[in-house]
């Protein structure tokens, strides 16, 4: 996996969002947009600025449909077929459909080879993400990223003393619960 290369909320907003003056809490106010981020990303299954991932399978599905179980899908990278020996082999791209609006990979099972061992056989290296820009992310999202950011920042230190912190806000669960995706 390759992180984003930006996060979706600027440490000058989440800075203003805390109403924070000083330059001080920079490199923690940082930290906390990135784990906000993962969270909101683990949470809804969603990657929020454009991000590479490999997806790993044993085999092709017999109906040739591969549904991720994370999205939004913007593009397939690569994708790699492995020997009983190890070798890996590319298959070419442009045998696959993209079904974006479904987060799903299809390809008829007859026309992909199979692969030759029967554990992790497949790897398929897909871009996910709403965009390359800060802005491209619903701002639903950026607004529970700076809520749990918030959050975070104002109950540090709280667990250490023994007092009971959720690590989740009820505001931020309802902010997001649109944007996840089930699995079963």
């Amino acid at each position: 996996m390759s992180a984003p290369a930006l996060e979706p909320v600027s440490v000058a907003e989440a800075k203003a969002y805390l109403r924070v003056d000083h330059d001080d809490d920079d490199a923690v106010i940082a930290a906390l947009i990135a784990a906000a981020r993962g969270h909101v990303e683990a949470l809804t299954r969603r990657g929020l600025i454009a991000q590479t991932w490999r997806f790993v399978r044993d085999s092709w599905p017999p109906d040739g449909r591969m549904r991720l179980r994370s999205g939004p899908l913007r593009s397939l990278i690569a994708a790699r077929v492995f020997d009983a020996g190890g070798t890996a082999s590319s298959i070419d791209i442009a045998s696959f459909v993209l079904d974006k609006a479904n987060d799903t990979i299809a390809a008829p099972a007859w026309a992909l080879p199979p692969p030759g061992r029967a554990i992790a056989g497949i790897e398929l290296d897909v871009q996910l993400g709403y965009g390359m820009a800060a802005g491209d992310v619903p701002d639903a999202l950026r607004h529970a990223i700076r809520m749990l950011t918030a959050h975070w920042y104002d109950n540090r230190g709280q667990v250490a003393i023994g007092q009971a912190v959720p690590v989740l806000p009820p505001s931020v669960n309802a902010i997001i619960g649109s944007f996840r995706v089930l699995s079963l």
